[in-house]
């Protein structure tokens, strides 16, 4: 019975590891076509990197994700949490000051 539980554990660890690494390639995607379709003014009016510097963090956020995260799982946990870092810091501080550039925070 222990010996069920240890192969039990293992694949569960696995899959664990697997959907980390496909949610930080989403992740990952989502933030690189986010900047790709911005104009390179805004990311100077914003006060960030500009938007040649992003897009290279986010492809190699992604590239990331994808070798290291998807080809093996478990052993590059450290790039795919690096690169989920990356995208997040992207999402949450450079776009959200895109939209209050445009003023499209919420009217409440």
């Amino acid at each position: 019975m222990p010996e069920f539980a240890a192969a039990f554990a293992f694949d569960v660890r696995a899959y664990v590891y697997l959907a980390i690494s496909l949610g930080s390639a989403l992740l990952s995607v989502i933030a690189l076509t986010h900047c790709a379709v911005q104009k390179p003014d805004a990311f100077n009016a914003v006060g960030t990197l500009s938007k040649g510097a992003w897009l290279g963090i986010l492809a190699v956020s992604l590239g990331l994700s994808v070798l290291f995260g998807l080809t093996s799982p478990g052993s590059g946990l450290i790039f795919t949490l690096v690169a989920i870092a990356a995208a997040l810091v992207y999402l949450l501080d450079v776009r959200t000051g895109f939209k209050d550039l445009h003023g499209g925070g919420s009217s409440y």
